[in-house]
């Protein structure tokens, strides 16, 4: 049979990474088992369906009107799948306590249960998908002020710390019914926007909620606990309760995963550089995906140096095992499916990427002092044939080669999102 010409450029790319002792079938089979875990929130501008009104406050904004967001929990799953099916590998969805559907009212954050999300879990089921999970601690009433975990005012404090532990409860039942851990994950928007005085009050008052929150028994083997901390918001610019330090010593005194969010730094700072630290000593941890610019402004992940060089320690530190891999990012200003798209395409090109690399002979140079070679190397390595590669293993799983998956976007714009009010 004649080869196409994906196969041939395949051929000669997987000759040229050869050169570098890269055994381009290896990391193939390698990246086919990395579950990338999307995030529902692109899908409805981080609304929910607890009610028509959508986000109010709590730190969270999205940007733009672009038409066609999913109104409700079957939209939004039809958007899912439409955008599961341009991406290459099988991956994960990630929702929101807000995402809960049932029959009548709403239940309260506080009261919610497993069967608000048994469509969800049953919709996982068909698609043979894990789910992870995250508590709602925005967009509410007992929110307003500013202050959920470590609000002063303990019924509200009571509140949040009762929703914490039924999310975890179905956290557990998402990962017993799938047969994947789920992961959980608590970030709260807690914080002041201007001069604090008691800055240790707040974190005393997280740190005894978080412990009454995981002290519910939970089956870990179907449910990871992670925590995510924050530099500042809108709202918080000041002071976040939960920083990075306070959840680094929790996460390692208590046992549970560190969410690390590029977008949840300075400027200047990369969450790649923190990952061989912080798993030094913790087991696992969790990653949100980012792309900030300026202010944590979670814009559609691409394929960038700053997404590169997570993939690129994740690779080079051997710790995908390890680490859970998770996007988050909302852009109302673009056609939602293509910003999903467009994102877990990019993070797979860069593991991709990261496992082509020839670690081991940059890493000799590395030993040797060699740091000349090193540099030319890794300067070489930049134009081997990813893209080549790339194609080709899109072609094996079935999924639009290049920008052709732009166009079935287009198609299901035209034929879907448009016709949504």
């Amino acid at each position: 049979m004649e080869l196409t010409r994906i196969e041939r450029a395949y051929q000669w790319a997987r000759d040229r990474y050869l050169e570098f002792g890269v055994r381009v079938d290896d990391a193939l089979e390698q990246l086919r088992r990395i579950a990338v875990s999307v995030h529902c929130w692109q899908g409805d501008d981080v609304g929910g369906f607890e009610s028509d009104q959508g986000l109010s406050g709590g730190g969270i904004m999205a940007t733009g009107s672009y038409p066609g967001r999913a109104r409700n929990p079957d939209e939004l799953r039809s958007d899912a799948e439409k955008a599961f099916s341009l991406i290459p590998g099988k991956h994960r969805f990630n929702l929101h306590a807000i995402y809960q559907e049932g029959d009548g009212k709403p239940a309260d954050r506080d009261q919610i249960q497993p069967a608000q999300f048994q469509r969800w879990i049953d919709w996982a089921k068909e698609l043979k998908i894990g789910l992870d999970f995250n508590p709602t601690f925005f967009s509410h009433p007992n929110a307003a002020d500013g202050f959920t975990l470590s609000s002063r005012d303990e019924g509200v404090r009571r509140f949040w710390v009762d929703h914490g532990i039924a999310c975890r409860k179905i956290g557990e039942a998402m990962g017993k019914q799938l047969g994947t851990p789920c992961v959980t994950n608590v970030w709260i928007p807690d914080g002041s926007k201007d001069v604090t005085i008691d800055r240790k009050g707040p974190r005393l008052l997280l740190k005894k909620s978080l412990d009454e929150m995981f002290a519910a028994a939970v089956d870990p083997q179907a449910n990871r606990d992670a925590v995510e901390s924050k530099l500042f918001g809108i709202g918080s610019e000041t002071y976040v309760v939960g920083s990075h330090e306070f959840y680094l010593g929790y996460a390692v005194r208590n046992k549970k995963l560190l969410c690390l969010d590029a977008g949840h730094f300075h400027p200047t700072e990369t969450i790649a550089d923190k990952i061989s630290s912080v798993l030094l000593y913790l087991d696992e941890i969790l990653l949100h995906v980012s792309r900030g610019i300026r202010w944590d402004s979670d814009h559609v992940v691409i394929l960038n140096d700053d997404l590169r060089a997570i993939a690129e320690e994740l690779v080079r530190g051997d710790f995908l095992d390890r680490v859970h891999i998770g996007l988050d990012f909302f852009d109302a200003s673009i056609n939602r499916v293509a910003a999903w798209v467009i994102g877990v395409r990019a993070m797979i090109k860069a593991l991709l990427a990261a496992l082509l690399e020839p670690t081991p002979l940059l890493r000799q140079c590395e030993v040797d002092g060699d740091f000349t070679g090193r540099l030319a190397l890794v300067e070489e390595v930049k134009t081997l044939p990813l893209g080549a590669v790339w194609d080709y293993y899109c072609l094996k799983e079935g999924v639009p080669v290049g920008r052709k998956w732009l166009g079935e976007v287009r198609q299901y714009e035209s034929e879907v999102l448009s016709r949504r009010g």
